[in-house]
């Protein structure tokens, strides 16, 4: 079948490429999916979009005018995706419902670490001959209390890595997972009591209408002073002006962020030419304990790998007539 990729990567191509091995048409643009781009699908059987796409209910009412039967998502998440009038229009939808739990979970670990241990200012110094030590004092993860929300498989996986440490976890999830207690002595609580024990919070939830703004200013006064916060998760998790409060009055000692809640509009593009018209990223970036990643924690070889062949898979499926278990409108 003939598909378009929309929002294409340089980086992301060549996997692509290689995991289809001919079989279908695959034709790439860097632009984003929108009511406005939807008119590039005329032609198209399928199309292939981002976590930064914007499949709404107009866009999807566009894309069946134009023929589009088949949308394929190089993400886990789909909370851009309006899979009621997608499901009505009968525009069949599948995700990549897992890809390498460790990149998004080892990533965590690394803004955790780079912040913990002052790595960027140490560097900084260093690059410009300064070996003063002051002001570069972390603390052992050894012996402290983690906090994961969310323990499905990426919460699971920064489980067992914080675990390693020597930490003492504890967890919050909508469903307990049975061997993180009883492999690595994970105690299940309350957000109320994670947030009042916990030294270190790290993020594992999907986006939806119970997670939007979880983490707002009511949580935030529950939590421990200088708490580390982690989002790998969705940006909108958390309520930025409440975490950018927090941050002011120390409460939250450092935040370090994979994703941001604005991010659509900013993240994927190189935007080093034009200051972002966006407050509170300003504001975060000037923030010496925020430490910001451009939702690039995905971006490992296996990751990538994974990404693409569960993408062409789902094509694969649907061409041949069958089911895949990646379909979201079933």
């Amino acid at each position: 079948m003939k598909v378009l990729i929309y929002s294409a990567k340089d980086f992301e191509i060549p996997y692509l490429i290689q995991a289809n091995n001919k079989k279908h048409t695959l034709s790439f643009t860097e632009e984003a999916l929108s009511s406005e781009t939807a008119m590039k699908a005329v032609g198209y059987d399928a199309i292939s979009i981002f976590s930064a796409d914007e499949a709404c209910f107009i866009t999807i009412e566009k894309l069946k005018d134009f023929g589009i039967k088949y949308i394929t998502l190089r993400s886990v998440g789909y909370d851009n995706v309006n899979l009621r009038t997608a499901k009505r229009l009968h525009i069949k939808v599948a995700n990549v419902p897992a890809y390498s739990p460790y990149a998004i979970a080892e990533h965590a670990v690394a803004l955790l670490q780079t912040l913990n241990r002052k790595l960027i200012e140490s560097n900084f110094r260093v690059n410009h001959y300064n070996f003063n030590l002051n002001g570069l004092v972390g603390f052992d993860l050894n012996q402290k209390t983690v906090g994961i929300i969310g323990t499905g498989k990426i919460g699971s996986v920064m489980s067992r890595i914080m675990y390693g440490f020597g930490c003492t976890l504890l967890g919050y999830d909508i469903e307990e997972n049975v061997v993180l207690k009883e492999r690595y002595n994970m105690r299940y609580t309350t957000l109320k009591e994670l947030c009042n024990q916990a030294d270190i919070i790290s993020l594992h939830l999907p986006l939806n209408t119970e997670t939007h703004q979880l983490i707002n200013d009511d949580l935030i006064s529950e939590m421990k002073d200088g708490v580390i916060l982690i989002n790998t998760a969705r940006g909108a998790i958390i309520n930025t002006e409440d975490v950018i409060e927090g941050l002011k009055n120390k409460k939250i000692g450092a935040l370090g962020m994979d994703v941001y809640e604005n991010e659509k509009s900013i993240f994927f593009k190189n935007r080093s030419q034009e200051l972002p018209n966006d407050d509170l990223l300003l504001k975060l970036n000037a923030m010496p304990n925020v430490l910001i990643t451009g939702h690039h924690a995905f971006l490992t070889e296996e990751a990538l790998t994974n990404i693409a062949e569960t993408t062409i898979y789902n094509l694969n499926c649907w061409d041949s007539g069958k089911d895949t278990e990646n379909e979201l409108t079933n």
